[in-house]
């Protein structure tokens, strides 16, 4: 199935970004690890079959060459979902929507929760914190709008989503489990899971293990 990437992210700026990795992280330092996890999902969905790619930003980011670029309209990540579709829908094609906090992500798990377009009209990726980290809609147009009223980053977003998009009429099916970066305990948890990746190596350099030991 030819699909539209979109990943959903906020520009890695000092102090607006994963600020629960402060502490044991600086601002600084959380900002230079959430620009590695950007970098490592763009090029992860760069390597996946995808007739377009656009990232969806809030923030200013230099566009990736080959990449479509929008900003984010709306307050708070519920009310910027719905737009974050909607901007970036091609019409007849599906959109395959993910953040930017799962660097451990791969073309495999792109290419199964794809693949579950085919019996379903929604596809969610649940995350282990009761989130998710991808959303792909057959007709993106007309049903991002069931996302408007969800709670997110709650222990229960991922529930009431494949609820909300069930009472909006959608069958939903699920994608492959994974494990967002909120934490450092996260983090190190994820790394090795994307060893080679630029993820891996800012963990190493900027949010050490002993740091983590000392929050424990």
């Amino acid at each position: 199935m030819t699909v539209h990437a979109v990943v959903i992210a906020k520009a890695p700026m000092p102090g607006q970004v994963k600020t629960r990795l402060c502490p044991p992280c600086t601002p600084e330092q959380a900002a230079t690890v959430a620009a590695a996890s950007l970098a490592d999902t763009l090029r992860v969905v760069e390597s996946t079959p995808a007739a377009h790619r656009t990232l969806a930003i809030f923030g200013d980011y230099r566009t990736p060459t080959g990449w479509g670029l929008v900003g984010q309209r709306g307050d708070g990540l519920a009310q910027r979902l719905a737009p974050a579709f909607a901007d970036t829908a091609v019409p007849g094609m599906p959109t395959v929507l993910l953040g930017m906090d799962t660097p451990q992500v791969t073309p495999a798990h792109l290419a199964a929760v794809t693949a579950g377009l085919d019996r379903a009209d929604a596809v969610l990726g649940p995350a282990e914190d009761g989130g998710w980290w991808v959303l792909a809609l057959r007709d993106p147009l007309a049903a991002a709008g069931a996302l408007r009223d969800v709670p997110m980053s709650t222990p229960d977003t991922g529930r009431l989503t494949a609820a909300a998009l069930g009472r909006s009429g959608l069958t939903v099916a699920y994608g492959p489990v994974l494990r967002d970066v909120d934490t450092a305990v996260d983090a190190h948890a994820v790394a090795p899971r994307c060893p080679r990746g630029s993820f891996a190596a800012t963990i190493r350099a900027h949010v050490p293990a002993a740091m983590v030991g000392a929050m424990e």
